[in-house]
């Protein structure tokens, strides 16, 4: 085993407030959000969640790293958090099946990272301030000079960030001979996404997140997809202009996640940043059209204004968060429309909500 050295590092909120910790394997800083995950495993997923885009990520279970990395276990083809926070770090793993550590895997993409965290106080601090910019470094001698350049970082709200991990050309999914042909415009969308979907014996044309419905519907797509993606909804206005079109056509839609606020913006409903967000494996929700609950996967810092939604005359609230009562799905009772906040797909996280996929092939075939 070898030795590693550890430089002392802090995380230093917006708020001036200062947890204390060590680096793992290199020196620097890394700015962002500061948001924290609850899940007690798929780390590897996580962080390459393009949600996730500019954000410095907490982990709040205890160890990470401890079952290593795999080639397959990524949701896109970088690593997509701003920097990333735990308690403790395992260098070394014990999985057959990894084929690198997480430290090999951090390296690649040179991603900052601080360990030997009080994350159970930091999560606790976050909880009752609320999601605000922070900054790690191990420039621990030099924190005034590290609030100046802090202060200069952008907050979320009001920030478009999709641009940032959108593909610039389309591209496909799946075989060309399937059943059904979905266009889906890329907001930051997760591989497994699109792999549930090519499961469904769909073939996918993936569009950068400003592609205009024209462009979209040449594809000759039997549906529409939105998907997830990192930042505020409201500054994605061509994405909000192609949503209205589609509805407009009334052509099958789903939307996930960021593409959930989409249609939602599209709708009139407005969206708002929330105090911490969701984010992790074991959220509760209730399904109000069958009465039954699911435990779902979440990474979103937004969320839409459920008075607006419950009086709009053509909206139809089908799920509800059950910690805080906050809109997790609707649809459209006059158009072939329908989305959720969580993410049906997981990865990581359970199952539950894979019959969503289906629902939207039905509402394929019934158009």
């Amino acid at each position: 085993m070898k030795y590693t050295k550890k430089h002392k590092a802090i995380i230093l909120l917006s708020d001036g407030t200062i947890f204390h910790g060590k680096s793992i394997g290199k020196e620097g800083s890394a700015f962002g959000e500061i948001c924290f995950n609850t899940g007690a495993t798929g780390y590897q997923e996580v962080i390459t969640d393009p949600s996730y885009f500019g954000q410095l990520m907490v982990a709040t279970t205890a160890h990470l790293g401890n079952y290593g990395t795999h080639k397959d276990e990524v949701e896109s083809d970088a690593i997509q958090i701003a920097g990333l926070i735990c308690k403790n770090f395992s260098y070394n793993y014990s999985r057959p099946a990894a084929d690198a550590s997480l430290e090999e895997f951090l390296e690649k993409d040179n991603l900052f990272t601080v360990s030997d965290v009080d994350t159970r106080a930091l999560v606790s601090y976050i909880r009752d301030n609320g999601a605000m910019n922070a900054v790690i470094s191990t420039e621990v001698d030099n924190i005034e000079n590290l609030k100046k350049q802090l202060a200069e970082v952008p907050e979320m709200e009001g920030l478009e960030l999709a641009s940032k991990v959108s593909t610039k050309e389309a591209y496909f999914v799946g075989d060309e001979n399937a059943t059904y042909r979905v266009s889906a415009l890329d907001l930051g969308i997760k591989k497994n996404i699109l792999r549930n979907l090519a499961k469904k014996d769909v073939y996918i044309k993936v569009f950068p997140y400003d592609a205009t419905f024209e462009q979209m519907d040449a594809f000759k797509p039997d549906g529409f997809f939105i998907s997830n993606g990192p930042g505020d909804p409201e500054p994605l206005k061509s994405a909000i202009t192609l949503t209205q079109e589609i509805m407009k056509q009334n052509r099958p839609l789903f939307g996930i996640c960021l593409g959930h606020q989409i249609i939602a913006l599209a709708n009139g409903i407005s969206t708002y940043k929330m105090n911490n967000g969701h984010r992790g494996i074991n959220h509760p929700v209730k399904n109000l059209i069958t009465g039954k609950g699911e435990i779902t996967s979440q990474n979103h810092g937004f969320a839409i204004n459920r008075e607006e939604a419950e009086n709009h005359p053509d909206i139809e609230i089908t799920h509800v968060h059950l910690n805080d009562n906050t809109v997790a799905g609707l649809r459209m009772k006059s158009k072939n429309v329908f989305s959720v906040q969580y993410h049906p797909e997981a990865s990581p996280g359970p199952n539950d909500a894979n019959y969503l996929f289906d629902q939207f092939i039905e509402n394929i075939k019934n158009k």
